[in-house]
């Protein structure tokens, strides 16, 4: 089927079809609005986000929904405000000459009072979010009882969110022989549960490979230092004059510290994130579609509600903690036909999780260096000359050119070229003749699968036994240390004794603060450890003599025996099969001591 006609929609939808430009049916739509049209089943449909899925789902249930009637006939639960905004704000454009349609949005931070009164007015379709919608039907504000169709949208995210409960009591209120159709961007366990809980022998079409990304977006990569994430994000943002992007960031404070620092930094930036109002938010998001803000940057839960079709790049400026939460970022770009990229900044510790990335996405990711000082200067100044060259000339400023033609009178055309393009490459060159080069070895390029010698590997004697899981002991150390979400990494837990990574500039940091340091009334020892990975044998070093010992990520009996012995009772590497005791600290030499000894760009002119 190859155009809307064709696909069984009434005359009124085809109507508003035209209006809105709509030619060619997308892949979900062509495979999910004819049997929708036709059949009373339920529905499991796998598809990326941009490719037309509120279409269809909206057309079907807009035709078979009976318009002259007041009772809720339809009911769509999203995850966020925006995506809620978003679907009903489309169906009424779908619906635009179904005369006596009623659609309204229930949904947290406005009034509930004036979202059941719309409701009372007879709203054929309720579109909501589940923690509201729960509320309201708790108050006896709507009644679901009667509803033919019910729609679970971004069902992957509700239930990322937490939704489950609110979903299973909201349904509990629906008739049980009403048609349920459950639309998702990937197909985790959870999708699969619900599917199987709240639905009948559902039909299940999937418009590519589960949890696959779209071939519109590229998937490039970026290994920075932690310490250089945010110079990498601007040096991405200037190497790309004509960026249109979505910035993502795992927390709100996050969110709010980058989009804050980029404002100061001159770049039109926004924030958007749970603690801003909705008033805040739709602000934001109509500047945005309005290209006043370049660069949004959002949270995954915030940036549900996007739908802007011409973002050029999805920047993920902290990879997300749930792995197929990225193929919604990406997701962003690449809409409506057109291409987009989706790039990461990635530190060495997070390198282990784009290739689990790239077995979901089933797409492969280029490695790519930042930016060079040279290169952005060269990009700036040719995308100012292109501007210049495809400008049209207005006579509004005609009345002024006697004077400007006064002025550089005694000035060659070459003399005024370089002049004029001086302004914008003098900002760049003198902010980036002195930069340092960002880019960090891959480990994954590097023999063996070795860790970078950049890194340096660390014993301390604390373990699960002390109330340490991996992430517990990465808080303890960032929280000592004061260091970064990412300064720590390849934390590995023991029962009695653990290993930790760090840069290796941060070595002598934290040799310095762990000496002599006490936690809980008992000495805590960090020394030096020669094993630069998760396995395999390495020699800490120690005091000599017969204090040497082998620390390995994993004790040779447990090896050998492939059970714990919990780290209490490890071989001694001169005595064969004779085992003794260790206990918190190896012998010899209990610690070394070691002691400690130990410019932001200029504000630029703001973006047009």
């Amino acid at each position: 089927m190859s155009t809307f006609q064709e696909l069984g929609l009434n005359e009124d939808l085809l109507n508003a079809i035209t209006d809105m430009g709509f030619i060619t049916p997308s892949d979900v739509q062509q495979q999910a609005i004819p049997l929708l049209l036709n059949e009373e089943r339920d529905l499991v449909a796998l598809a990326q986000t941009g490719t037309g899925k509120t279409a269809a789902f909206g057309f079907p249930m807009l035709q078979k929904i009976d318009v002259d009637s007041r009772t809720t006939q339809g009911l769509i639960l999203s995850p966020t405000r925006e995506l809620c905004l978003q679907i009903t704000n489309e169906l009424k454009q779908y619906g635009k000459y179904c005369n006596g349609l009623n659609v309204v949005a229930i949904y947290g931070g406005a009034s509930i009072t004036d979202q059941a009164k719309q409701v009372k007015r007879g709203a054929q379709i309720v579109v909501a979010t589940p923690g509201r919608m729960k509320d309201m039907i708790s108050r006896k504000m709507v009644d679901i009882s009667k509803i033919q169709y019910s729609v679970l949208d971004e069902a992957d995210e509700m239930l990322n969110m937490g939704f489950y409960e609110d979903i299973t009591d909201i349904l509990s209120h629906t008739p049980d022989d009403k048609s349920t159709w459950l639309f998702s961007a990937t197909m985790p366990r959870e999708v699969a549960s619900i599917a199987k809980k709240f639905m009948y022998d559902p039909f299940e079409i999937t418009v590519g490979n589960k949890n696959e990304s779209t071939n519109n977006v590229s998937h490039e990569y970026y290994l920075v230092n932690a310490r250089d994430r945010y110079q990498a994000l601007k040096r991405l943002a200037d190497a790309n004059p004509d960026i249109f992007s979505v910035v993502f960031c795992r927390t709100k404070r996050d969110t709010q510290k980058v989009a804050e620092n980029l404002i100061e930094s001159g770049y039109s930036a926004g924030a958007l994130h749970g603690d801003l109002s909705q008033n805040q938010r739709d602000l934001v998001m109509k500047s945005f579609r309005n290209k006043q803000i370049q660069m949004l940057v959002a949270t995954d839960v915030a940036a549900r509600g996007i739908d802007v079709d011409d973002i050029t790049h999805v920047i993920n400026y902290q990879l997300p903690d749930e792995i197929e939460t990225y193929t919604h970022r990406s997701g962003r770009t690449g809409r409506a036909g057109k291409t987009g990229v989706s790039m990461v900044i990635v530190s060495k510790s997070e390198l282990r999780k784009i290739k689990s990335i790239e077995r979901i996405i089933k797409k492969q990711f280029e490695k790519k260096d930042i930016p060079s000082g040279t290169e952005i200067t060269e990009v700036q100044l040719m995308s100012l000359a292109n501007k210049i060259h495809n400008t049209e000339i207005g006579h509004e400023i005609d009345k002024y050119l006697d004077s400007i033609n006064e002025l550089f009178e005694d000035t060659s055309k070459e003399d005024l070229i370089k002049k004029f393009f001086s302004v914008e490459f003098n900002r760049f060159h003198n902010y980036y003749q002195k930069s340092k080069d960002l880019g960090v070895v891959d480990s994954r390029d590097t023999s063996e699968g070795r860790v970078s010698s950049n890194d340096t590997r660390y014993f301390i004697n604390v373990g699960r036994k002390d109330g340490f899981d991996w992430m517990k002991l990465k808080d303890f150390l960032k929280e000592k240390l004061e260091l970064g979400r990412d300064d720590v990494f390849k934390v590995d837990v023991k029962e009695s004794f653990s290993f930790f990574n760090t840069e290796k500039e941060m070595q002598e940091k934290v040799l310095a603060f762990f000496t002599d340091f006490k936690h809980e009334g008992r000495f805590v020892n960090v020394e030096v450890s020669e094993n630069k990975g998760r396995s395999g044998g390495g020699r800490r070093r120690d005091g000599g003599g017969r204090g040497k010992r082998r620390f390995d990520d994993k004790p040779r009996g447990e090896r050998r025996s492939r059970r714990s012995n919990d780290g209490d009772r490890n071989r001694d590497d001169n005595r064969g099969d004779r085992r003794r005791r260790s206990d918190d600290k190896p012998r010899g030499r209990r610690s070394e001591k070691s002691n400690f000894s130990g410019s932001d760009r200029p504000r630029r002119s703001r973006r047009k």
